[in-house]
């Protein structure tokens, strides 16, 4: 199989997957993860990025919850400087 090298978009959306995952797992779920969480662990992530990666790769951030037993239950974007924040829950909850 060729490599294919991934665009700066699919490198984000991996990086905020990660990040999802790694906060999920650390706190437990359960979780709401606010835009400063994610600004934190990666400052790469401004929230128009965020928001991008969400809507363009809202699957992909999706499977790599589910591999971890996470499920997306809600994303609220409540336009700038206003708020926004992924809740996360267990899979079979």
């Amino acid at each position: 199989m060729a490599f294919k090298a991934k665009s700066a978009a699919e490198t984000k959306a991996a990086e905020l997957a990660a990040i999802l995952v790694r906060v999920a797992d650390r706190d437990g779920v359960p979780v709401q993860v606010g835009v400063d969480a994610l600004r934190r662990a990666s400052p790469r992530l401004t929230p128009l990025a965020i928001g991008q990666m969400f809507r363009r790769h809202r699957d992909d951030l999706e499977a790599a919850l589910a591999e971890r037993g996470y499920t997306l239950v809600d994303y609220a974007d409540q336009g700038p400087g206003r708020g926004m924040e992924f809740a996360i829950a267990a899979a079979d909850a």
